[in-house]
């Protein structure tokens, strides 16, 4: 358990990454798709919320409609805050790419979790309602790699 900590939290973010290879080559495209998320949810005239996550903005008053456009944007600020900690992660800080997992993980499962409670109406089923599902199971199994230590790792 010590050692799992360790890896999670060291004392000290360094360039090496000591985990299976695989958790790292999938960090690359999902900081690619975190950050392509958060630029659109900013800079998109609907913030995505009608044409990405099939929100039926034109069913609601224009107040509540802008109010939604105004929340995405400012959720596509967080995406981006967090896109950024995972390129740093991912070209500078590699031992941070077992906590930029557990991260996700909990970012994915947690956003599913509430939205069971606090449901959103959409036309159809939307993307992220998808990726609630199958990212979190991706996180842990690609956390747990992390974890791991390869064969020929300096652990």
């Amino acid at each position: 358990m010590k050692h799992v900590l360790e890896r999670l939290f060291p004392a000290q973010f360094d360039n090496v990454y000591r985990g299976n290879r695989i958790a790292l080559w999938l960090f690359y495209p999902l900081t690619a798709v975190t950050l392509w998320r958060s630029q659109h949810h900013m800079l998109a005239p609907d913030g995505g919320a009608q044409s990405i996550a099939t929100i039926p903005l034109d069913n609601y008053a224009d107040g509540a409609a802008a109010t939604i456009i105004a929340i995405f944007a400012q959720w596509g600020l967080v995406q981006l805050l967090l896109g950024l900690l995972m390129l740093l992660a991912a070209f500078r800080y590699r031992s941070m790419v077992p906590l930029m997992w557990l991260i996700v993980l909990v970012e994915w499962a947690g956003r599913g979790l509430v939205g069971q409670f606090k449901p959103v109406e959409t036309i159809s089923t939307a993307p992220g309602q998808i990726g609630n599902l199958v990212v979190p199971i991706v996180a842990l199994v690609m956390l747990v790699l992390a974890l791991w230590p390869e064969k020929n790792s300096e652990a």
